[in-house]
């Protein structure tokens, strides 16, 4: 059995809809097919929300507005056969119509999962329409039901024991060999959504592979596979065509796109390989991700996130951060949800960088200036080279203003000012 998870940019169009149709259409054995949102979908209910939750903005232009997006892919794929893929979508925006009416709860994180998870359960509905259209038909399966939770929305913790049997009561492949499903999100034992974190359709699928012990899981990307760097921003990149484990769970702590940073530990623990193909070019190989014996030579890999925040914090009274200010520093960020990306410390200054979120940033930083000084620079973005030389540290950072700047014996890291911040 294996699993396939295709992303946003994969299905954000008709087109690509009928792209992962002709990649399954080959499968003739257990597959599990795992889904996000269509295209920019996530972000358009993260508007959505924030305007329901904080009562501003225009509710119905911007529900229209994921409407059509999602019924411009509808036309062009059932070319007006849509009777039943229309009832089915209707039935989701009245739930979520029921939503939008009604006053939101004091909790936006509870807010944010159930409204967001609308994204997956409408991509999943069109596409399982369409493959059925086609006479591939794979049984549709609400992943809610089946990847069980405690209630820290947003960043959930599944339940494994009580997730493992749910998944092999739904995932049996007695009455087919082929599923639908999503990713990103999951449920309680109280039926309530929740979600596992931005990007978390990765994680899904290495979780059900981890359960259900799958031969291997395959990512659809718009890559060819994984990149020395992102080609969009850096040139002359390169393929990586194997990677260990050890060195994926490296790259995603850095921040690096191509795999959300949960995924490796349930695929390493079963030593399942994780494959990362082209879903433009799905005759390539790819890459690969495994347990490797042996010693890799890799290129300089760069890795670049962008929107950071960076903040010094310094006691007012000049004592010393130690560990019991430490302690509730990192508290208050778990409060708020909040992933240090780098942190740096002297007597008595902490520093760290997180990414930027503007709706809760005058409330996060006034958390602090009681206690300390706090200095801040916005929209700085942090640089890892991993696998670095000298020559490759200058050509990066050289004329640019470096605010932070950390070595270790194959990482480098760079928190730099954007053209904006300089």
């Amino acid at each position: 059995m294996k699993i396939y998870k295709f992303g946003g940019a994969s299905v954000k169009d008709a087109e690509g809809v009928k792209n992962l149709f002709k990649i399954i259409n080959s499968q003739t054995e257990g597959l599990i097919i795992v889904v996000s949102a269509m295209g920019k979908i996530t972000n358009a209910l993260e508007f959505l929300c924030k305007a329901y939750f904080k009562k501003t903005g225009d509710l119905e232009v911007a529900f229209q507005g994921i409407k059509d997006f999602h019924q411009q892919i509808i036309d062009d794929l059932f070319k007006g056969q849509s009777e039943q893929v229309d009832r089915d979508v209707e039935k989701l925006y009245a739930d979520l119509q029921s939503i939008l009416e009604s006053d939101p709860s004091l909790s936006y994180d509870y807010e944010y999962d159930r409204i967001i998870s609308f994204g997956e359960l409408l991509s999943t509905t069109i596409i399982s329409s369409y493959l059925e259209k086609q006479s591939r038909k794979a049984k549709f399966i609400d992943i809610r039901k089946c990847l069980i939770t405690d209630q820290n929305y947003r960043d959930a913790c599944v339940n494994l024991e009580l997730s493992e049997q749910m998944c092999r009561k739904y995932f049996n492949f007695q009455d087919t060999f082929m599923y639908i499903t999503q990713g990103f999100i999951a449920g309680t034992t109280t039926s309530q959504t929740t979600t596992l974190g931005r990007e978390g359709s990765d994680y899904t699928a290495a979780l059900l592979a981890n359960l259900l012990n799958a031969e291997d899981v395959t990512i659809w990307k718009d890559v060819p596979g994984i990149m020395s760097a992102d080609p969009k921003l850096y040139e002359n990149t390169t393929i990586i065509s194997k990677l260990s484990y050890r060195e994926a769970i490296e790259l995603s702590n850095c921040g690096a796109k191509i795999i959300h940073p949960k995924t490796i530990k349930p695929l390493q623990n079963k030593v399942i390989p994780l494959y990362v193909r082209s879903f433009s070019h799905p005759e390539k190989h790819g890459s690969v991700i495994r347990e490797l014996n042996e010693k890799q030579s890799l290129p300089p890999i760069f890795i670049d996130k962008e929107n950071q925040l960076l903040l010094t914090l310094s006691p007012r009274d000049f004592s010393f951060v130690a560990e019991e200010k430490l302690s509730r520093i990192l508290a208050t960020l778990a409060d708020y949800r909040l992933h240090l990306n780098l942190i740096q410390t002297s007597a008595i200054n902490f520093s760290f960088c997180i990414d930027l979120n503007e709706t809760i940033f005058e409330e996060f930083i006034s958390k602090f200036q009681d206690e300390y000084e706090v200095l801040y620079n916005k929209n700085v973005r942090l640089l890892t080279i991993r696998h670095y030389d000298d020559d490759i540290i200058n050509k990066l950072t050289k004329d640019k203003l470096v605010f932070i700047e950390q070595h270790s014996r194959s990482t480098a890291r760079f928190v730099i000012a954007t053209d904006q911040e300089e």
